[in-house]
């Protein structure tokens, strides 16, 4: 009865609607609407279903048609209740790991101190470098851990975690060590950025071609060597990289294997777009000031423009990434927390709420910036991202009617269930 079927693992059904967001595994959807979500359902009359096999998606469809190619007889068959299914989320740019925290700072950005009047004073990513230096790497491992489950239970299946709180070879490599253990977890997969050019410290201040040569590099060898990285990234801004520097980082990084993303016009615009577009990296990060000849560089380069819209709130700063312009101009827009001390935000679902009311993207282009385009920006979009034949099977399960909920329902925890890899992953979420 079996012979020419696909034996299935995991049958979901009774799915109400199903956005799939197939088609953009080659490269990213510069122009989302509605129709590029590929829903499927959405009618009491035919249930939408989906089928896995060892972790890898292996039917997509409705109901009435899986036992043509698929025997379910032994898979473990899960009832979505009539509720939304879609990608899992793909948080494309964290700092998620390092140790304590920033809650007093609040105070001093109400009081009207911007992140940078803060960095120079010794504040922010520099007390975070204060605090995750003097964290065993038991600490940091356990802080982290727990950040990551909480980022699951809200839907992320997978999440780039970059270092940068470390801010010294021995550091700075210690935490890629600490994130490669992360990426044993079963319930997340996990994507290594080495970030040693996030900030100065206090013994190269005034110095940072010092810091390039003695620090950055070394890191950069280290990584490469031992495969504990995937991407390098600078934050190119004033007081921190300028863009000779940021050049340099990159080009160097490029040499030794390591792709290459960029922290760009987050407070200022520096040029970053235009370099990263010129340095055909996979995507340039943040935008908020970036010009319309930034913006057009990146469209054209193929680079996808990630935005963060929590951190300009968070950041008190008044300014969000353009990202009508961005899209007008052909340009691949994804979306992440930036979860750090400064911006300590876990839910993508909050994220995309954001995205719609604060960037004014719709609730398609939102949802596609956070699935399939996000993907893209960590180079994984011919491997997840959406409901596809042969893709990973990491799926979210709403209690939701339609996908334009999950933004109008602000602030809410909307999940269900969440399924790594075709297994329902179990999350033990620490408060």
């Amino acid at each position: 009865m079996s012979s020419g079927r696909t034996k299935a693992d995991l049958v979901i059904r009774n799915i109400g609607q199903l956005v799939t967001v197939s088609g953009y595994s080659k490269s990213p959807c510069v122009r989302p609407d509605e129709p590029s979500l590929g829903l499927i359902g959405g009618r009491e009359s035919r249930k939408a279903c989906v089928a896995s096999k060892g972790g890898k998606i292996c039917f997509v469809g409705f109901s009435n048609e899986l036992s043509d190619t698929i025997d379910s007889s032994s898979a473990t068959e899960i009832d979505a209740s009539g509720g939304l299914v879609l990608p899992g989320f793909v948080d494309c740019h964290t700092h998620t790991i390092f140790s304590g925290s920033r809650e007093s700072e609040l105070n001093d950005k109400l009081s009207g101190s911007s992140y940078l009047e803060i960095l120079k004073k010794g504040g922010g990513i520099l007390r975070t470098m204060r605090e995750t230096r003097e964290a065993n790497d038991s600490r940091i491992f356990d802080e982290t851990r727990d950040r990551l489950r909480r980022m699951v239970s809200f839907g992320s299946t997978t999440i780039e975690i970059k270092t940068g709180y470390g801010l010294d070879v021995e550091n700075e490599i210690r935490l890629l060590q600490v994130i490669k253990r992360l990426s044993e977890l079963p319930e997340i997969d996990v994507v290594p950025t080495l970030l040693s050019a996030h900030a100065i410290p206090p013994e190269y201040s005034g110095n940072s071609s010092a810091y390039v040569e003695t620090v950055v590099e070394p890191t950069i060898d280290v990584a490469s060597k031992e495969k504990l990285a995937e991407f390098c990234d600078v934050f190119m801004e004033e007081g921190v990289f300028g863009a000779k520097e940021a050049t340099k980082i990159l080009e160097y990084a490029s040499l030794k294997g390591l792709e290459k993303k960029i922290h760009a016009d987050e407070f200022s615009d520096l040029g970053g777009a235009a370099l990263g577009a010129k340095m055909h990296v996979v995507s340039a990060d943040h935008l908020m000031h970036a010009s319309s000849e930034g913006i057009k560089a990146l469209a054209q380069s193929g680079v996808v423009s990630v935005l963060l819209p929590g951190t300009s709130l968070s950041s008190f700063s008044q300014t969000y990434a353009n990202a009508r312009e961005i899209i007008r101009q052909g340009g691949a827009v994804a979306l992440a927390t930036d979860n750090s001390p400064n911006s300590w935000i876990e839910s993508m679902q909050l994220i995309i709420s954001l995205a719609c009311y604060l960037t004014k993207m719709t609730p398609a282009e939102a949802l596609i910036g956070a699935t399939i385009n996000a993907a893209h920006a960590v180079s994984r979009g011919s491997k997840l991202g959406s409901i596809e034949l042969g893709k990973q099977c990491d799926i979210l399960i709403m209690d939701l009617s339609n996908y334009q909920e999950i933004p109008y329902r602000i602030g809410t925890n909307n999940i269900s269930i969440v399924i790594k890899d075709g297994v329902v992953a179990e999350i033990n979420v620490q408060s």
